[in-house]
């Protein structure tokens, strides 16, 4: 009696799979944190406040990853009851502490604490998400073109200061994916200053024609209809329709959304912002929900740490 299956059938030509490319990235870093540790060895440091079950699960995750990929990690957990001013004493104990060059405050905050005066707190030095001020007003004026010292913004590897993780990793999946980005009109979906407004910016240094749609855009399906390269970051599940892509898309779905599913074990599953059995079909190349932007998330953030300790130890 033959015991023999059938194979299972191989993804998509056209699928960006952000877990596939997370993993090469991970394999690069461990070779590099290998490479650097009879100098340095990359610290992270992560601060969690309360017990949400999201929370906990990207802390493990986080850590999980550091060590995969040889990075100290140190985590920090504290009742939902913390003071605001504890948290910052935290942050400013770090940030002295030459084990750690990286810091990450794991989001949400209680209501009773104001995440941006916890946030700002980071060095920008350690600053790995990517969030401070500072450093996103480096990534707004950073040369481009001008000035004697040039970027060089396909290397984000090289450039001196910690660009937001989200957003890194999209442009990542373009590159790794053999995308095209100079030259080419790109539509993101979204204005946050998590995701839409530092991955316009990144893509105008890579030479992109931007445009960026909102919720005050007039006609805003014809607008994206241009792109030849979609960000869809605006938090709505499957808002965008095979209608509003033209023929050989690329589109990047950093959307994660929770849809009921009673079929399911869980009651519910994750989609995009993206309907991506309806417009996988149009796309030239299409990022999945989940296994897409989410996995290369977590890949800058432990490239950033990396990054981080390169640069004190004098290796970058």
């Amino acid at each position: 009696m033959s015991t023999s299956s059938t194979p299972p059938a191989p993804p998509p030509s056209n699928l960006i799979s952000g877990t596939a490319i997370s993993k090469e990235i991970r394999a690069e870093l461990a070779v590099e944190c290998s490479s650097i540790k009879s100098t340095v060895t990359p610290g992270l440091a992560v601060i969690l406040v309360g017990s949400r079950p999201d929370s906990l699960a990207y802390v493990r995750m986080k850590k999980k990853a550091c060590k995969e990929v040889g990075i100290d990690s140190f985590g920090y957990d504290y009742p939902e009851t913390v003071t605001q001013q504890e948290l910052i004493d935290k942050v400013n104990e770090l940030n002295a502490d030459p084990k750690v060059h990286g810091i990450l405050v794991q989001l949400p905050l209680p209501n009773h604490i104001v995440e941006n005066l916890v946030t700002s707190a980071v060095h920008p030095d350690k600053d790995v998400d990517g969030l401070h001020p500072l450093n996103c007003a480096k990534l707004v004026t950073a040369q481009t073109h001008g000035g004697s010292v040039k970027m060089n913004w396909k290397d984000l590897k090289s450039i001196p200061f910690h660009i937001a993780c989200t957003p890194q990793g999209c442009i990542e999946l373009l590159d790794r994916s053999g995308v095209e980005i100079e030259g080419k009109r790109a539509v993101i979906i979204g204005r946050s200053n998590l995701v839409g407004m530092p991955v316009s910016l990144l893509l105008n240094h890579r030479n992109a024609t931007i445009t960026i749609v909102h919720s005050r855009t007039l006609s805003a399906s014809s607008v994206v209809q241009s792109a030849d390269i979609v960000i869809a970051a605006v938090g709505r599940a499957k808002m965008v329709k095979p209608t509003w892509l033209k023929e050989g898309a690329v589109v990047i779905d950093v959307g994660i959304n929770s849809v009921d599913a009673p079929d399911t074990k869980k009651g519910y599953r994750l989609v995009g912002d993206v309907d991506f059995e309806e417009c996988e079909g149009k796309c030239e190349k299409i990022t999945p929900v989940p296994g897409g932007v989410g996995p290369m998330t977590i890949a800058m953030l432990l490239r950033n740490t990396v990054n981080s300790a390169k640069r004190v130890a004098g290796l970058a």
